[in-house]
This record gives C-alpha cells, structure tokens and sequence, in this order.
C-alpha cells in the first residue's frame, strides 16, 4: 500500500468557509494505485504553515506520497508551490510538466499553473491546482507513471527503462 497524505491549502477551507472537494477526488483516484489517505489536513494559505505540514508528512510520518491542492495560481497568497520548493531535496519537472501539459488542451488558462513536485528523503510531493474538475483531470495524467516512482524512492523497483 501507498501511504498518501493530502494538505488543501485555502484560506476559507481552513476556517470552515468553504467545503474542500478537491480532496475526495484525491482519495477515490489513488486507489487505483493501491494508495490510501492516511493523513489530510486543510491549512491557511500561509507559506510557514504548508511547509511545516510538508515536513511532518515527509519525516515525522513518513508518507510515500503528498498531494497539496491548491495554492499554486498567481494569486499573492498562492504560495504552495514555494513552500514544496522550500522543503524538497530534489525537483521533478516532469510531473507538472506533463499535468500543464494535459490542461493546455483543455484551456489556456494551465500555462498560469505554477505547481511543483519534488522529493523530500523518501516522500513524493506534488502541487495539484484547487478545482475537483482540474485535480481528476491532473491525475489521471500522472497517477500511472507515480506507483513505478514510489516503488524507485522505495527501493522495491530498479530500472525505468522498458525493453
């Protein structure tokens, strides 16, 4: 099983103002990766806050997998993407890339995402954006290629390569 955790990052959702619906989409999807949310929180959108989350998840209870939603426009108070990169030992790219990469064909308003994913010891982090709609559609971009990558961070899997 994939230990996943889940950090909404809303100002609103943090003090009861607004439901998070981004998160149950997070929990129905990872199943088809044998994931499970083991731990979800919904914090302010307050840098200090979402890396000190991320860091817990990461050290203290050694999740393989974050998910943040959230956070990651151009709003001033949009600073999820800085806090993951704040915390992360390692970037990749590739995963944002390819969730932009998806949501351009779907709208011109993803070249304004500015999610990041990295790693923090054995812990895979990933920005997904806020809407329930933009998460399904994230994640079914980049959910197939995540369970071969925890396996690697895990140790349990070698080679990415295919014959």
């Amino acid at each position: 099983m994939i230990k996943v955790g889940v950090v909404t990052a809303s100002d609103k959702g943090s003090r009861g103002l607004r439901e998070d619906k981004s998160a149950p989409v997070i929990k129905e999807m990872v199943g088809q990766i044998d994931g499970k949310v083991v731990e979800y929180v919904i914090v302010p959108d307050e840098q200090a806050e979402i890396e000190k989350t991320l860091v817990s998840f990461s050290d203290d209870l050694r999740l393989d997998l974050v998910f943040t939603t959230g956070g990651t426009g151009m709003s001033p108070r949009d600073v999820t993407p800085e806090a993951t990169l704040n915390v992360v030992d390692r970037l990749v790219p590739g995963i944002p890339e390819a969730m932009r990469a998806r949501s351009l064909e779907i709208t011109s308003r993803a070249m304004l995402s500015r999610a990041a994913a990295g790693i923090r010891g054995q812990t895979l982090i990933i920005n997904l954006p806020g809407s329930p709609k933009a998460v399904r559609e994230c994640l079914e971009v980049i959910l197939p290629a995540l369970k071969h990558g925890i396996e690697i961070l895990r140790g349990e899997a070698g080679e990415c390569g295919r014959s």
